[in-house]
């Protein structure tokens, strides 16, 4: 898994350099930007076109960046154990320039969502529902792993699961805090809207799990932290700390059930919840930015509604959902996507 997760954050940032930073955020057209920026031309220090506020876009580039990494590596989750390293790379590729460039285009480099008022701060459509779709995509196309649903499997270790989350929590603060575009009042705000929102999550999550289970689990607790960093993403810049707890306690309960109760249902092997946490999460975050964006904290906020952000997580879906499986079916024709039974039984620390 780290040697996938590596593998894309180097596979990523050439394609974003090449060709992928001017898609996302090139002038272009309503669907998708242009070569303008091909090989970051013209992107050098001092510059401001594609950024906000006074940021040069050589920084709004290396910012969005990580952006660009984060959401194919998000999708992992869902296939951990069953993925071709070779497949992973070829899916990567075409997925970050024919998912992920136009959406981010859509939504943040002035394509058609954007311009009919869809509000997301930091990534709710662009990353989050954009991944965890693709998540349940590629785990209902990959079948479930060899013992799944008849044998226990657990945990490798929730200490290095805290470290983790730890982690990702200080990294979700330069996200959300830094689409502020400065160190000024709205960074404030989106970085306190964080932390709220994942402690409401992580607390109605434990809630729900115990009246369930009659015991609460760490696992569990920082999954419930995840959900509620991803619901705040959309939202964080918009809302007031009010809005930002009501959604985390929203967003606690509501993950929790997809990632346990629906997915039991439905019997899909989404390993580590990528759509039950960043699909679910993001969606909701998405629609119910619609719902408490105030004008007090972001101008924007103004002419704030649901149906903007119905229309985003609507296309979201769509796109990334039947793109993703066309990808799949060339990456099966050509490098083929699932490792041998024999590969998955030794592990891929010994199949890579």
């Amino acid at each position: 898994v780290l040697a996938q997760c590596m593998g894309i954050a180097g596979l990523v940032t050439i394609l974003w350099w090449a060709i992928g930073y001017s898609l996302s955020f090139g002038v272009g057209n309503a669907i998708i930007g242009d070569s303008a920026y091909a090989m970051l031309k013209g992107v050098e220090s001092g510059a401001v076109g594609a950024g906000y506020y006074w940021i040069s876009d050589s920084m709004w580039a290396m910012f969005q960046l990580t952006f660009a990494i984060i959401t194919p590596a998000l999708i992992t989750g869902a296939f951990a154990e069953r993925f071709k390293y070779s497949a992973l790379l070829l899916f990567t590729a075409l997925w970050s320039l024919l998912v992920y460039a136009p959406i981010c285009h859509w939504v943040w480099g002035g394509g058609f969502l954007g311009s009919a008022g869809v509000l997301d701060f930091a990534g709710g459509a662009v990353v989050h529902v954009n991944s965890g779709v693709a998540g349940l995509v590629c785990a209902i196309f990959l079948g479930r792993r060899k013992g799944y649903g008849t044998e226990v499997i657990t945990a490798h270790n929730p200490v290095l699961t805290m470290i983790g989350a730890s982690l990702l929590l200080v990294g979700w603060i330069g996200f959300n805090a830094g689409s502020a575009g400065a160190a000024n009042d709205l960074m404030g705000v989106a970085l306190l809207n964080t932390i709220l929102a994942a402690a409401a999550a992580a607390l109605t999550w434990k809630i729900v799990e115990y009246i369930e289970k009659k015991k609460v689990s760490l696992i569990g607790m920082l999954s419930g932290v995840v959900a509620g960093l991803v619901a705040i993403t959309p939202a964080a810049g918009f809302v007031d700390p009010k809005g930002a707890v009501i959604i985390g306690l929203i967003a606690g309960p509501a993950c929790y059930a997809s990632s346990v109760w629906i997915k039991k249902l439905l019997r899909y092997d989404d390993s580590l919840d990528a759509f039950g946490i960043h699909g679910v999460g993001g969606a909701i975050g998405a629609l119910l930015t619609g719902v408490f964006a105030t004008v007090i904290v972001n101008p924007l906020g103004k002419d704030h509604s649901i149906w903007p952000q119905l229309a985003a997580i609507a296309w979201t879906f769509a796109w990334s959902g039947g793109m993703t499986l066309l990808i799949l079916l060339v990456c099966k024709v050509t490098t083929g996507v699932r490792v041998s039974q024999e590969a998955e039984v030794d592990g891929l620390d010994f199949h890579l």
